[in-house]
This record gives structure tokens, C-alpha cells and sequence, in this order.
């Protein structure tokens, strides 16, 4: 299976479904564009989390962040994205957009000082679109105008439920069972204008399934007054991924069809594969309930997993696929003028910022795909509690326009649904 990556020339500009919210022309590589993690909360200070502690909102980014809370609250978070993309490559331009779900949370105490995340989000998305007319070429016969055409759809999503304690007041642990599952399907069509010639479907489906644990921790140091200091880690183990793919391809002419191959391959037998483990680690200042700022560094090893040997994964370009280290730098802030105002209804929201660098978990011809943005959030307060609306706008780029290659700007928005109550609240009347 041949995709001609590097050709945008009659791109689709409607919206793909998918696991995630991407539709881009780098989710044909491997399993997908993988997603930035994290809540509108997080994203709108560049996806920082790892060192994280707030009670208002629900973090996974950090599983020991679970016992950042009040004690008999209950919390969820139910979020939305949507992006809007412009590719270019030399002088051919295209554009896209979608919406779609996010993620949704709950986090709740068990013990004292204990508490458990349970959620489901995207992992990875595949979604895209070629089109690319080649004039007549004398192959076995004049053919006449020949139309090659690539399509992706799908993706994969992680369930995970996790808890974590805090010790002597400062030190918090947890760990997270993740489950990963779902489709990728990946086709290419080669049609004819002269019908005396058959065409040919060929592509791929992989179903894809496996678990692996992320464990956190999370120490507070005081500074003085209200500042604090935490430094926070993360480790996510590499997962052991089981399933099948099928490679297949058909060559019709009017109603026959013929089966040219159909192979199918067993995951974990045929083919070991894992993805890639998964080190974190971050630093924030916390200025009591008024702000905080954050830096995290990520590193992700994807070089032992397999993705290379397997057809459905590396196989699908021009460009020279290897499965390699991802890397991301990310740093954010947030800022509450009074929290408490009873006055000026702008003062009591929070506002946030942050930028973000990721290099991508592969190579193309030796290269990887760089992308890199600023991000801008805000929290409105509803009602009682800590209940409020987030919202984060992503402004980004992916790749570059040199080579060949494909240079996609972004504009990613994400809404978060930030629902917080007590439970066990025993009232008294006198």
C-alpha cells in the first residue's frame, strides 16, 4: 500500500471522524496523531500538568494528583474540541475542520487523604484525505488518466481508572490502569478512464488492544507565605499491544472482483508490539488561590516498538518511516485577580496562558515533524462551589512546507464542563 503523502491536490474539506479531533496529513504515519493530553484546563496553560495541585479541577495528567481536593467533594470534567487547519504544500493549499469529544472524568475521595480518577479520552486519531490525477502513462497499454486516491479513519482511545494517597501532608502517589483500544483503517483506490482496465482497492485495517500503568507522585515544599513549590514525576510503562491487522487488496473490472491478497496478521505473536514508555517531570509556583506557573518536560521512546516491521504502520509513504524518541517542552501559567469579588464578575474568572514544543514520536527520512504553539484559557465561574466553564484556544503549526513535505497551521478550541459537588454533607437543624 502506496500513499502519495506529499499530494493535497483535491483534499476533502469536510470534517473525518475519529477516535480524536485531528485530520491531518501526518495521522496516515504509525497509529495515528497522538493526542495533547490533558482538559481545557490544561491546555490553556500549553498542556502543563505533571506538577499540578488544584482542587477546583480534575487533573490525570498526574495520577498522585487525585488527592488535591476537599475532602467530601466530588468532581467531574466533560470537555469538547474542535480544530480548524490550513495545509500547504508548495503552491497547493487546502483546509479542514471538525469537532468532537474530548474527554470525560470523575474524581472522588475514598478515604481520608485518598482519592480515585476514573475517565475515557482519545489516544490517537487517524484522519485523511488524497486525491492525485496522473495523465496517461503507457504502463501495459495506453490507460488513459489515472486517479490515485487515499483515505484514513479512526483511531484509538484509553480508558484508565487510578487512585492515589497523601503522606505527612506533602507527599502524594498514585498510579493509573490504562486500556487502549480501537480501529485504524487505511485504504488506497487506483482507478482507470479507460474502463477496459481494472481498478484496484488495496489498504489496511488494524484493531488494536492493550493495557499498561502510569504511576505519579507530587511533593509540596512551602516557600513562605502563601507560596509553594511542587515538583512532580511520571512514568508510564510501555504497552504490550495485542490484535491483528489485515492487509488486503482487490482488483474489480464492472461487477467481478477478484482478491489479489488478504493476509492477516496476529499482533504480540506474529508481530511483537508495544508502544512507547513514557517519563515526565515538572515544576510549579502556587501562590495560594491567586496563581501559578509550570514547566514539564516529556520523553517518549517509540525506537523498540515494532511499528517499523508491521504493514499498515510504516509502509504508507513515500517518505521513509522509523519509529523513534518524541520529546515535549511545555509551560504555562494561570491568574485569578480575586477570587472572592463581589463586585466585578471578570475579576472572579481565571485567566491562562502557555506555549508548547512536541517532536514527533518518529522520523521521516531521518527527520522528525516538529510542531510548536501558544495557547490562551480563561474559567468562568456558575453557581456555587467550584463549578465553572474552561475554555482554551490553541494556536499552532505542524511540519514544514520545504521538501515536499506538508506544513499545517492550526487553531485548536476546547470547552470544558467543570462539575463540582459534596457528598455525605449531613445537615443540622436546630
Amino acid at each position: 500500500m502506496v500513499v502519495l503523502a506529499g499530494l493535497l491536490a483535491g483534499v476533502s474539506a469536510s470534517a473525518q471522524s475519529g477516535a480524536g479531533n485531528d485530520y491531518s496529513p501526518y495521522s496516515v504515519y504509525g497509529v495515528g496523531n497522538i493526542q495533547h493530553p490533558g482538559s481545557a484546563y490544561n491546555m490553556g496553560m500549553g498542556g502543563v500538568g505533571i506538577a499540578t495541585r488544584n482542587k477546583r479541577f480534575v487533573n490525570y495528567l498526574n495520577p498522585a494528583s487525585a488527592t488535591a481536593r476537599d475532602s467530601l467533594s466530588f468532581m467531574a470534567d466533560f470537555g469538547l474540541s474542535g480544530r480548524a487547519s490550513i495545509y500547504r504544500q508548495e503552491n497547493i493549499k487546502s483546509a479542514n475542520n471538525l469537532f468532537n469529544i474530548n474527554n470525560f472524568v470523575l474524581s472522588y475521595p475514598l478515604w481520608p487523604n485518598t482519592a480515585m480518577m476514573v475517565g475515557i479520552m482519545p489516544y490517537s486519531s487517524t484522519g485523511y484525505s488524497f486525491t492525485y490525477i496522473e495523465q496517461d502513462k503507457d504502463m501495459i497499454g495506453v490507460t488513459g488518466p489515472q486517479a490515485y486516491s487515499a483515505t484514513g479513519a479512526g483511531g484509538l482511545y484509553q480508558f484508565f481508572a487510578g487512585g492515589a494517597a497523601t503522606f505527612w501532608k506533602r507527599l502524594s502517589v498514585g498510579a493509573q490502569y490504562i486500556f487502549y483500544f480501537g480501529e485504524i483503517d487505511k485504504t488506497v483506490n487506483l482507478s482507470f478512464s479507460n474502463a477496459a482496465f481494472r481498478s484496484i482497492q488495496s489498504g489496511h485495517i488494524l484493531q488494536l488492544r492493550g493495557s499498561t500503568a502510569k504511576f505519579g507522585l507530587q511533593y509540596d515544599q512551602p516557600l513562605g507565605g502563601p507560596v509553594v513549590a511542587t515538583v512532580g514525576a511520571t512514568y508510564k510503562l510501555k504497552a504490550g499491544m495485542r490484535g491483528h491487522t489485515t492487509d488486503y487488496a482487490y482488483a474489480t473490472l464492472s461487477s467481478l472482483t477478484d482478491t489479489l491478497r488478504n493476509k492477516e496478521v496476529v499482533l504480540g505473536k506474529d508481530s511483537p508490539l508495544q508502544f512507547g514508555d513514557e517519563l515526565g517531570v515538572g515544576v510549579a509556583l502556587r501562590g495560594g488561590d491567586r496563581w501559578m506557573a509550570e514547566i514539564n518536560y516529556l520523553r517518549s521512546n517509540w525506537s523498540t516498538s515494532g511499528l517499523d516491521a508491521v504493514n499498515g504502520f510504516s509502509n504508507v509513504s513515500a517518505y521513509k518511516f522509523s519509529a523513534a524518541a518524541g520529546q515535549s517542552f511545555r509551560a504555562g501559567f494561570e491568574f485569578t485577580p480575586n477570587r472572592n469579588d463581589i463586585r466585578y464578575f471578570l475579576r472572579r474568572c481565571t485567566y491562562r496562558g502557555g506555549v508548547y514544543y512536541d517532536q514527533s514520536f518518529y522520523r521521516l527520512d531521518g527527520k522528525p515533524v516538529d510542531s510548536y504553539g501558544i495557547t490562551l484559557g480563561a474559567t468562568i465561574p456558575v453557581f456555587r462551589g467550584y463549578n465553572g466553564v474552561s475554555f482554551a484556544l490553541d494556536l499552532g503549526r505542524r511540519g514544514t512546507a520545504n521538501n515536499g513535505m506538508i506544513r499545517e497551521n492550526y487553531i485548536g478550541f476546547h470547552i470544558g464542563f467543570n462539575i463540582f459537588d459534596i457528598w455525605f454533607q449531613k445537615p443540622r437543624y436546630e
